[in-house]
């Protein structure tokens, strides 16, 4: 029995540490600090957003070329290419806005290809 409970403590343990690597991963161009327990998944679906527009584009004047090189930051109010302070990819009103924007497009990228 003790056995058992020491596997299991050691498997959430290294759970918990793969999942806050990844959470850190997901959130190194996030500007603002997300909190609770949906921060995995918004942390998540930014990552997503960038892969996403990566390899299927936004517009015109935000190519796949650009995300690529430069990368994209998650501001309170925005989402800028290449670093916090550069050109906005769209402006919104809350962090809650543009998460619901990100979270949207994802999910609209996922029904067109499903």
């Amino acid at each position: 029995m003790k056995t058992i409970n020491f596997d299991l403590e050691l498997t959430s343990e290294k759970y918990y540490k793969e999942t806050e690597l990844k959470f850190k991963e997901n959130k190194k161009n996030i500007t603002f600090q997300l909190r609770g327990n949906n921060k995995y998944y918004y942390a998540s679906q930014c990552a997503l957003f960038e892969k996403n527009l990566i390899k299927y584009g936004y517009n015109f004047h935000v190519r796949k070329e650009n995300v690529a090189n430069k990368g994209l930051y998650f501001n309170k109010y925005n989402i800028s290419l290449g670093h916090p302070f550069g050109a906005d990819l769209k402006r919104f009103q809350s962090k809650e806005e543009m998460l619901g924007f990100v979270i949207g497009y994802n999910e609209a990228i996922y029904n067109k290809i499903s």
